[in-house]
């Protein structure tokens, strides 16, 4: 299952939104996310010290949990 590779959490530094990825349903795309951790389960705490650390964003504290689209009706 070469899609479980894409799971874990992303971050759109721009809308200071983080998306927790751990089903096919909706990959984020690049460059507006940014792939950051496998841990599926990781805190928001520690997700804002990730990307701190990673130098991914300017300010951290503002990182909220973001929501996946919802797909359109067929």
């Amino acid at each position: 299952m070469q899609q479980a590779s894409k799971f874990g959490i992303y971050l759109n530094d721009q809308e200071k939104k983080v998306v927790r990825i751990n089903s096919p349903y909706w990959f984020p795309q690049e460059p507006e996310w940014v792939f950051l951790t496998p841990e599926v389960n990781a805190t928001l705490l520690s997700i804002r010290e990730l990307a701190a650390r990673q130098g991914l964003t300017q300010d951290a504290a503002a990182l909220t949990w973001g929501t996946i689209p919802l797909r359109e009706a067929e």
